[in-house]
This record gives structure tokens, sequence and C-alpha cells, in this order.
């Protein structure tokens, strides 16, 4: 491991991988570099404050108590505007309290509130332990589906949307083979393994845990405490199989997923060696991260180790939570970061030849500062609208008596936001929220004024909109629709220039921890007043490109159809508040 280690500081150094990465960035770029940044804390006005997850905590600590739940933006209703999910939670056998739905859906009613649907869209009822969601056109009908992880049988909520009726959601997930399993499952990602036009199921698992086999531990040796996942036997991934009729077939073994330590609690897809085969990233607590190489045979081809994905600098295993890749500097290479436990910095591996990283955390600049935090949900974004990607980190600790056994960390923790100069290199601002127990974070421009907007989930809490209201550059919202390829083009890849300032950007859903973010795709521009170019690479493997698109609106580009709506964004709501 330590050869692997030296090889890929000394491929760093040779193949100038930092030096191109600090060239300086053209003038659309810096344009909008002294824009202030500005989030505003809009929960209560859009209506959210009546949410609050529940651990179903009753003083036995049991070990899901500390994970929290996801959340979700999808257009449910087809209106365009982005609508949100937020996982319940859920209470113990015997110790039920309220009612809890598994999940509340919120209607936006594109007026920067939104309104609880959770009745009319027949999820009142619904009952679970949950924790994660995915969200995807799983069969191809033009509505959005949820998939929700839960710590018993997972379920599929199809989408039945009607013309002239409020749409609502059916469980359907044994019957179409997702829920014969009875697992502690965590993230999970749709994406299209084969290039078939079907969306494929990757479902993180944790370790085995009940009730029964809950384990006693304590930090003080007194009080019991909730006890690290090194006590508990992980579980392997899912792998499922989109069958093109509406169903699934469990693909693990096949596929080559089953040989794996468990203990996922983020999972990520990108085209790592441009073959045009989608590739997984998976993010394991206190095991080795894995690295999956489509084969672009149906199977696949673990390569952490190999990569040097899997352990720290010191060839040890890190409690890896959530987890994004993105395109931070001018190299064109990707970077995975990774959440980590207090007292571990982030990891943050770029890309540097073929199948190798090398972890950059502290010439990056996110490594010292992540320290004393425990980073759940994090995302790249452009926060603002330079043309380059930032990250957000959401912390918060799982032990409330943390404080009193260990220095310098807490148990509620502040969101941290770093900006990157458009090198690779960050700095971190001020926070753009209060501490929290944070979890997941999902992404979204709920009010398509042309910022990306945070949501932000709590554990045993409340929800957190962080709405984005930077008055800086220029965008360009791009909404893309598979024909041929899978409908909401999961997987493809899309390359913006303006200004001289190049972007890549795939529609994913995964990533985070827990979460599902919105499918379109928000370009910053910087000063730049258009695109200059767009290139789509569908996951079928076709190719378009797109020219001279002007700033300030949102696209819709069918495959093989071209642009065929293109409307401006949303500049009253924006307006109205300022």
């Amino acid at each position: 491991m330590l050869i692997l280690l030296l090889l890929a500081g000394l491929l760093a150094a040779g193949c100038g991988t930092s030096e191109r990465g600090t060239e300086d960035a053209p003038a659309a770029r810096a344009a909008s570099a002294e824009t202030p940044i500005s989030f505003t804390h809009a929960t209560e006005l859009a209506r959210l404050a009546d949410f609050r997850h529940v651990t179903g905590a009753f003083g036995e600590t049991w070990f899901p108590e500390t994970m929290g739940g996801g959340a979700g933006f999808l257009d449910y209703d087809g209106d365009g505007w982005q609508d949100l999910v937020l996982v319940g939670g859920g209470t113990w056998p015997g110790h039920d309290g309220p009612p809890t739905p598994a999940l509340r859906l919120y209607r936006n009613e594109a007026d920067g509130t939104f309104r609880d649907v959770t009745r009319e869209a027949g999820l009142e009822a619904l009952r679970a332990y949950g924790l994660g969601v995915a969200i995807a056109d799983y069969d191809n009908d033009g509505d959005l589906d949820i998939f929700l992880t839960t710590l018993d049988r997972n379920l599929l909520l199809r989408n039945d949307r009607r013309p002239d009726q409020p749409p609502t959601f059916a469980e359907v997930g044994r019957a179409v083979g997702l829920g014969d399993v009875a697992e502690w499952s965590t993230s999970a990602i749709f994406f299209d393994a084969d290039r078939d036009g079907h969306t494929d199921l990757y479902v993180g698992n944790y370790v085995a845990w009940s009730p029964e086999t809950d384990i006693w531990c304590t930090i003080d040796g007194e009080a019991k405490s909730y006890c690290t996942p090194q006590l508990y036997v992980g579980l392997p991934g899912r792998f499922y199989h989109n069958d093109g009729e509406g169903t699934f077939s469990d693909w693990t073994a096949r596929a080559g997923f089953a040989e794996a330590p468990g203990k996922t609690l983020g999972v990520a897809e990108w085209d790592f060696n441009q073959d045009g085969w989608l590739d997984l990233v998976v993010a394991n607590d206190t095991q080795r991260d894995l690295f999956y190489l489509n084969q672009g045979d149906g199977t696949f081809s673990e390569q952490g180790v190999l990569s040097g994905l899997a352990f720290d600098e010191n060839g040890q295993a890190r409690a890896g939570m959530g987890i994004d890749v993105g395109v931070v500097d001018s190299t064109g290479q990707p970077t995975v970061a990774v959440g980590h436990f207090a007292n571990e910095m982030v990891g943050f591996y770029q890309q540097v030849g073929a199948g190798l990283f090398v972890d950059r955390a502290a010439p990056a600049q996110v490594g010292r500062p992540s320290l004393p935090t425990l980073t759940f949900g994090l995302s790249f974004f452009d926060a603002d609208n330079d043309g380059d990607q930032d990250l957000f980190l959401v912390n918060g600790h799982i032990a409330q008596d943390v404080e009193r056994v260990q220095e310098g960390v807490t148990y509620r923790q502040a969101p941290q936001l770093f900006l990157n100069d458009g090198r690779g290199r960050f700095t971190e601002q001020p926070s753009p929220g209060a501490p929290i127990v944070g979890r997941a974070v999902a992404t979204a421009d709920y009010d398509r004024d042309g910022d990306v907007d945070l949501l932000v989930t709590e554990n045993g809490g409340p929800v957190h909109l962080l709405r984005n209201d930077q008055q800086g550059g220029g965008a360009l919202r791009v909404r893309l629709e598979g024909q041929g390829s899978n409908r909401d083009a999961l997987g493809a890849h899309v390359t913006t220039v303006a200004g001289g300032v190049r972007v890549q950007q795939r529609v994913r859903t995964g990533s985070s921890f827990l979460a599902s973010s919105e499918k379109a795709l928000t370009f910053g521009l910087g000063a730049a007043t258009q695109v200059d170019t767009l290139t789509v690479a569908w996951p079928g493997g076709a190719v378009e490109q797109f020219t001279n698109l002007p700033a300030g609106h949102e696209v819709h580009i069918a495959e093989g159809a071209g642009v065929i709506d293109t409307r401006p964004l949303a500049p009253s709501l924006l307006a109205a508040r300022r």
C-alpha cells in the first residue's frame, strides 16, 4: 500500500496536475469573485417549520437512532417546479407515540412556499423506519418515483400521475422485486449500468443489527452510548437490474457486488475512465471505500485499493459518510469528496491518472478546517455562480455527551461552506447555518431564480431550507429528457463553455448522504451573457452540441430532438424578496 501511495504522489507531480489546476481563471469567473454569498433561512417562510424528524429514542440508545433521515427534490406533478420529500424517521414496537408517516411530501406552490400533500398523495398511512431516498423515473413513464431505504424491507413508491388528477403513489417494492430482503439499508442510487435505457439500482447496506443483538457500549464507563460500527458485522450492498418491464432482478453476485465489507453510508456515480460506462464509488464506515469500474459487460471490477481511494495516507480505513464527485479545477479530472468522523479530515481524492487518485484535502485547504467536525452530507455546487464547484458540508455528532469526554468536539455543529477560487483551492466562508445535528443535504434551485439552494436535515429535529440569495453572475439551467436513453437522462455528461470557462456536470441520483437532488443542472456563468457551446454526451452514447444559449434561462433538451423549450428564470420571486 505504501508503494502505491508513493507512486500516486510521483504521478501527481510528474503529470503536472497541480500546476495545471492552478492556472489563472478567465475573467468571466473573476467578475463575480467578490459577490457576497447570502443564504436566507427560509424554512418558516416556505411553510416547512411543522416538520420534525423522529428517531424513536426512548432511553435504550439503539444504534439506528444516530442515522437521521434523508431528503429529496422531485417535480412529482410535472408542473416544472421542484417539490420535496422528507424522511420522517420511525418508532419502535411498543413505543410508537404519535403516528409518524414514513415520508412527508411537500408541493412547491411556485411562490416560495410549499404545501403538505402527504395525505392527498396517498402517503399518510405509510409506515417504516425510513432512512434514505433515491428518486428516478424507473419505469420511463414520464413521472418520478421514490425508493425509500429502511431498517427492514425497502419500499418503492410508484408515481401514478394521471391527467387532471392529483398524483398519488402506490407502494410496489415487493411486487417488482425490490422489497424481498429485510436489511438495514442506507444510501441508494439509480443509474443505467448496462446502457439499455432502463435505470438499475444499487442499494448500500450498513450492518446486521436488531434490538435483540444491540451491543452495550459506553464512552465514560457509566452510561450507555452508541457503539462504533466496528463491533457489528457489515452487510454488502445489493445491485438490482431493471428488466425493462417494470420489474427488477437481484444481480448482486452476477455483477460483482457480493464480496464487499458493507457498512455503506454513501454512493456516487461518474464515468471515471471516460469509456462511456458508468462507474460507482462507495463510502463505507470504518471499512475501506470501494471503487467499482464498469466492465461494459454487465459486471464491475472493484479497484478501491489499487486506485488509492480505499484508505487514508496511512493505509487506514476512515469513517466514510456522505460522498460526492465533481470537477474542481482546469485539469478536467474528477475529485471524490468523502465526509468523515471528527478528528478525520474530509477526503478529497483527485484523479491524477487512469484509475489513480491522490488525496488533496490539505493543499485544497479543506482538510484542517474539517478536522473538528463529523461530516455526514456533503455536496459540490456552484454557490456563487462564478463557474466553479464549491463545497458544502453538513455536520453533527452522534454522541450527545461527546463534549464531556472529548475536548474541542461538540454534539451540535455548524455546516461549512468552502468557496473554490477556480484552481481547486478553497476558502472557508462564515457558516450559512447555526450548529445543528446535521445529516443529509439535497440541492435544487427550488425558486427557479438561477442559483442553487440547500435543504438540510437534522437528526431528531427540523428541516432547514437555505435559500441562496447571491446577487452575482448569471446562470443557465439545463433540463434533459432521454429518448433512446433512460427518460431522466441519468448518466448524461454535460459540458459548457462560457466566457472561456469550461464546466462539467452530470445528471445523477445518489451522492451526499441519504439524499437525492434535482435532475436539472444549474451552470453559473459569472459575467458571461450566454453559453457559447453546450455539449451533451447522452448515456446511450450519442453526443449533441448546442450554441449561443442565453443566460437567465432554463432550456429543455430532448435527446435527438434538440432544444424543445426555453423559458426565462423566475426574477419575480427574486425581486419580491429584495
